[in-house]
C-alpha cells in the first residue's frame, strides 16, 4: 500500500529555449546586407567592363556582328492572268520562272567574278549586277527577274560549282506568247521588267497583273531566324481576259494579208473579219507585224495596231454608205436612171471617173457596180449636206468604235457647216474624210446587219480597262441607221460588184455563194500641201456573205501597191479569207439564186 505521506511520482516540466539577445540578430543582418552589396558591386563591375569592351575595345567587331542580323523584305510575285482567244487558246500566258537573288554579305568579295558569269549567261548589264552584288547593309538583292526556270537553275549551279555562295532563286513567273506573231498587235507584250506595252497587255494591265504579295523575315549570320519576326502577305493572281478573235482565223488572215502586200509590192495594210450579227472581231490582221516574244527586236511603229491607229481615205467603199442613205431617204431606187457625163464641175474643180468614158447611162446599181464617182455625186446632190453628215456619223464615221484600244483614232469627218460643194461631193465618194480600218468595217457591216449598226468588240464577254471603262461583247451597243428594206436593196446592188460580167471585182466571188462587196481606190494626200499629187493610193475591198443571209464581213485594205486596184488586189484576198470562214464555221449556201439588177439603160 502506498502511504498518504508518500505522494505519487510525476513528469518534470519541459524547459523553453533561450532567445538570443536582440543585438546578436541585428549583427547577423548587417553581415548579410554587406555580402549582398558586395555581390551587386561585383556584377555591376562586370557589366561595366563588358560595356567598355563593346563600346571601345571591340566596337568594330561587334558592329559587324550586329549588321549580320537584319530584316529581309521579299516580293512574292502574283501570276499574271492569261490572254486567250474566243475558244480559250492562250495567246499570252505566264509559265514557271525564277528570279535570281543574292546575299551581298556573301557575294561582295567575289562580285566581279559572279557579275561576269551572269552577264555572259543572261545577257544582263554587268555594272548593275556588280552594284547589287556589293550592296552594303543588306542580305537580299534582285539580280535577274523572270528567268526561265531551266536557265536560272543552270546559272546558279554554275556559280555554286565555281565555289561562289550567296546566290539563290525564288519563284517568278515568265510571260510567254505561244502563238508568236498571231494577234501580236492586239495582244501586245510585256518587257523584261514585266511592264506592259501595247495591246490588251496594256489596256487591261490592272486586271491581268493582280497584286504581288510580300514576305518579311529576320536573318542572322546569313540564315533565316525561325523565331524571328516573320510575316507573309499572299499574292493575288491576275484575272484572265478572253478576246473575240479566233486564233485560226487570225493566223490565216495574217498570212493572206502578208502574201497580198508582198505580191502587190505594197508598204503596209490590214484585214478584219467580223461576225455580222454580234460585231465580234474574229480576226484583225496588221502588216508588218512582230513576234510578241521578241518585241525589242522590232521597230516601234510595228508594235501597235495600225488598223486602229492609222487613218486613211476610204475611197469608193464609202459609196455604199452614201447610196444606202439615198435609198433610205426614198430619193432613189436601185433602178434609178443616171446620165453620167465625161466630167462634172464642182466649185472650182472638175470631178472625173477612174475609167475613161463619154456620156453613159447607168442605173444606180450600175453606178455602184462600175464605181462611178460622177454618178455617185449626181445622185447624192439630192441629199442635203447636214443630212449626209448626220447619216455618216450614224454609220460611225468620225467617232471611235469604243473597243477600248489605247490610241484608237476617231478618224476625220469635217463638220458639214464648213463644206463647200466640192467637199460634199468628194465626201460622197470617199475622199476628203478619213477612217480607221475597224471603223469602216463596222460601217459596212451595218448594211449586212439589216441596217442596224452594232458596236464592234475585241473582248469576249466583258472586261474593265485601266481607266475604268467596261468593254466587250456583253456591253456592245447598237442602233438603227437605215431601214431593213434599204439595207436589202443596197446588198442586192453590191452583189453586182462581184458579177463576172458587170462588176469591178469578179475575183471576190465565191462559187456556190452569193457575195456582196465593194471595191475602193483612194488617192493619198501627200507633200506639204496635202494635195493628191504624189501618185500613191490606198486600195481596198469590203464584202459579206452569204449576201442574202449574211454571216461574216471581211474588209481588206492595202496601202500604196505598185500596181492594181481594190478589185485586183483586195478582191482575191477577200475571197481567200471569206472562203476560209465559211468553211471553218460550216456555213452552207442559201440555195437562193442571185437577183440580177440592171446596171445600164
Amino acid at each position: 500500500m502506498t502511504s498518504a505521506r508518500n505522494p505519487r511520482p510525476h513528469s518534470p516540466r519541459p524547459r523553453r529555449p533561450r532567445r538570443p539577445p536582440v543585438s546578436r540578430i541585428r549583427a547577423a543582418s548587417v553581415i548579410r546586407l554587406r555580402i549582398g552589396f558586395l555581390l551587386i558591386a561585383m556584377v555591376l563591375s562586370l557589366f561595366a567592363v563588358r560595356l567598355l569592351q563593346l563600346q571601345g575595345l571591340d566596337a568594330a567587331t561587334y558592329a559587324a556582328k550586329a549588321r549580320a542580323v537584319g530584316v529581309v523584305n521579299e516580293v512574292l510575285p502574283a501570276t499574271r492572268g492569261s490572254i486567250t482567244d474566243r475558244n480559250g487558246r492562250p495567246l499570252a500566258e505566264s509559265l514557271d520562272g525564277l528570279m535570281i537573288v543574292a546575299d551581298p554579305t556573301k557575294t561582295a568579295k567575289y562580285a566581279t567574278e559572279i557579275a561576269k558569269i551572269m552577264a555572259e549567261e543572261l545577257d544582263a548589264d554587268y555594272f548593275k549586277l556588280l552594284t547589287a552584288l556589293r550592296k552594303p547593309d543588306t542580305h537580299f538583292q534582285y539580280l535577274a527577274r523572270r528567268v526561265p526556270a531551266t536557265k536560272a537553275n543552270e546559272v546558279v549551279e554554275k556559280l555554286a560549282a565555281a565555289g561562289y555562295k550567296g546566290i539563290d532563286t525564288r519563284r517568278d513567273p515568265v510571260r510567254t506568247y505561244p502563238a508568236h506573231d498571231v494577234g501580236a498587235n492586239l495582244v501586245g507584250f510585256t518587257n523584261a521588267e514585266g511592264q506592259a506595252g501595247e495591246g490588251a497587255e496594256l489596256i487591261f494591265d490592272n486586271l491581268l497583273s493582280g497584286k504581288d504579295g510580300s514576305a518579311t523575315f529576320e536573318v542572322g549570320g546569313g540564315n533565316r531566324l525561325p523565331l524571328g519576326d516573320n510575316s507573309v502577305v499572299e499574292p493575288t493572281d491576275g484575272k484572265d481576259v478572253a478576246l473575240t478573235i479566233d486564233q485560226d482565223v487570225q493566223w490565216y488572215a495574217q498570212r493572206v494579208l502578208r502574201d497580198t502586200i508582198l505580191k502587190a509590192g505594197a508598204e503596209k495594210g490590214a484585214a478584219v473579219a467580223l461576225d455580222v450579227r454580234t460585231g465580234e472581231v474574229l480576226g484583225l490582221a496588221d502588216y508588218p507585224t512582230f513576234d510578241a516574244n521578241l518585241s525589242t527586236e522590232s521597230p516601234e511603229e510595228d508594235l501597235g495596231s495600225r488598223a486602229l491607229r492609222d487613218v486613211y481615205e476610204p475611197g469608193s467603199v464609202e459609196k455604199v454608205l452614201t447610196l444606202s442613205s439615198l435609198l433610205d431617204a426614198g430619193l432613189v431606187t436601185p433602178r434609178t436612171k443616171v446620165v453620167v457625163p465625161e466630167r462634172l464641175a464642182s466649185s472650182d474643180r472638175t470631178i472625173k471617173d477612174w475609167f475613161p468614158h463619154g456620156k453613159i447611162h447607168l442605173t444606180l446599181t450600175g453606178v455602184l457596180a462600175k464605181s462611178s464617182n460622177i454618178g455617185t455625186v449626181l445622185a447624192s446632190r439630192e441629199l442635203g449636206a447636214k443630212d449626209l453628215y448626220d447619216r455618216l456619223r450614224s454609220f460611225g464615221l468620225g467617232t471611235r468604235t469604243g473597243v477600248g484600244v489605247k490610241g484608237e483614232t476617231a478618224g476625220i469627218l469635217p463638220h458639214w457647216s464648213g463644206w463647200r460643194e466640192i467637199n460634199k461631193d468628194t465626201i460622197a465618194f470617199g475622199q476628203g474624210l478619213a477612217v480607221n480600218v475597224l471603223q469602216m468595217a463596222a460601217a459596212i457591216n451595218t448594211i449586212a446587219n439589216g441596217g442596224v449598226y452594232v458596236q464592234p468588240s475585241l473582248v469576249k464577254g466583258s472586261a474593265t480597262t485601266n481607266d475604268g471603262t467596261i468593254v466587250g461583247s456583253d456591253v456592245a451597243t447598237s442602233h438603227r441607221v437605215i431601214s431593213e428594206n434599204a439595207a436589202k436593196q443596197t446588198a442586192l446592188m453590191m452583189e453586182m460588184v462581184t458579177d463576172a460580167e458587170e462588176g469591178t471585182a469578179p475575183s471576190a466571188a465565191i462559187e456556190g455563194y452569193r457575195v456582196a462587196g465593194k471595191t475602193g481606190t483612194a488617192q493619198q494626200p501627200g507633200g506639204a500641201c496635202g494635195c493628191y499629187t504624189d501618185g500613191t493610193f490606198t486600195v481596198s475591198f469590203a464584202g459579206f456573205a452569204p449576201a442574202d443571209d449574211p454571216r461574216f464581213l471581211v474588209y481588206v485594205v492595202v496601202h500604196d501597191p505598185v500596181d492594181g486596184g481594190g478589185g485586183s488586189v483586195g478582191g482575191p484576198a477577200f475571197h481567200k479569207i471569206m472562203s476560209y470562214l465559211l468553211s471553218k464555221y460550216a456555213v452552207p449556201p442559201t440555195g437562193v439564186p442571185t437577183r440580177r439588177l440592171p446596171v445600164a439603160w
